[in-house]
């Protein structure tokens, strides 16, 4: 996937994702963005509702997967990807931009976007739908952990509209894509490069289990490795993510 994906644009929407699995479970589909002004029921990972000021950017690649969950498990990382090449491209090289497990791209500790991937089987294959929310203009409102929006990195610059925007990130997610499938260490490479508190204690909430260690790295499948206090090596494949930041 080389080139960008045609570009589908809804006033309003219940989410992009959900969209994009009608799409893929209905019938053949062309691969495309599927992207709103406004959403009445985004959501983020862990079933988590996700805010959607108008004015932020709301939108989802659905696309298929001809190499299945394999291929499909590499995404989260390309979009990470993309979307820190799109904060970026606006603000440059932000002193505190960085990349949390597995997909999050805050700045100094506050999210800038949420990245959800959701995949499966319809009549064509195996299919993926890569969301992402971007906050551009405005810092939503009633999160349950610290954000931040592009705006406040332009220094007085102005902020791009929704519709410019995901014309660079859908420029960007092609060409990381493409990289994911034909060389994830590549990418893994990459995404390690701008991980945020790389010397900071993590903490991984694994279903009932808490466990704590040193970032070390990422698997050959994306898992997150630490590095336990003991010295054993663990990876993390499901779960919850903090960076500990000591006082």
């Amino acid at each position: 996937m080389s080139q960008p994906l045609a570009i589908q644009w809804h006033d309003e929407i219940d989410s992009t994702n959900e969209a994009a699995k009608r799409i893929a479970q209905a019938g053949p589909f062309t691969p495309h963005w599927i992207a709103a002004r406004r959403q009445t029921a985004g959501r983020g990972r862990l079933g988590r509702g996700w805010v959607s000021p108008e004015g932020n950017l709301f939108t989802t690649a659905l696309l298929p997967v001809p190499g299945g969950v394999a291929d499909a498990l590499r995404l989260p990382f390309a979009a990470a990807l993309a979307v820190y090449d799109l904060i970026a491209h606006y603000a440059g090289s932000q002193l505190g931009l960085g990349l949390k497990w597995p997909n999050d791209v805050r700045h100094e500790g506050r999210k800038l976007s949420g990245i959800l991937v959701e995949s499966g089987q319809g009549p064509q294959g195996h299919w993926a739908a890569v969301g992402m929310g971007v906050n551009l203009a405005h810092v939503p409102q009633g999160l349950d952990q610290p954000a931040a929006c592009l705006a406040e990195l332009m220094q007085g610059r102005p902020v791009p509209a929704p519709e410019d925007a995901l014309k660079v990130l859908a420029t960007r997610f092609a060409l990381r894509c493409e990289e994911a499938w034909e060389d994830f260490e590549a990418t893994r490479a990459a995404w390690c490069h701008r991980v945020e508190n790389r010397d900071g204690q993590i903490r991984a909430r694994v279903q009932d289990e808490v466990v704590e260690g040193l970032f070390d790295g990422l698997d050959t499948d994306g898992g997150l490795i630490l590095r336990l206090p003991s010295g054993v090596r663990r990876t993390i494949r499901a779960g919850d993510v903090e960076l500990v930041r000591r006082v």
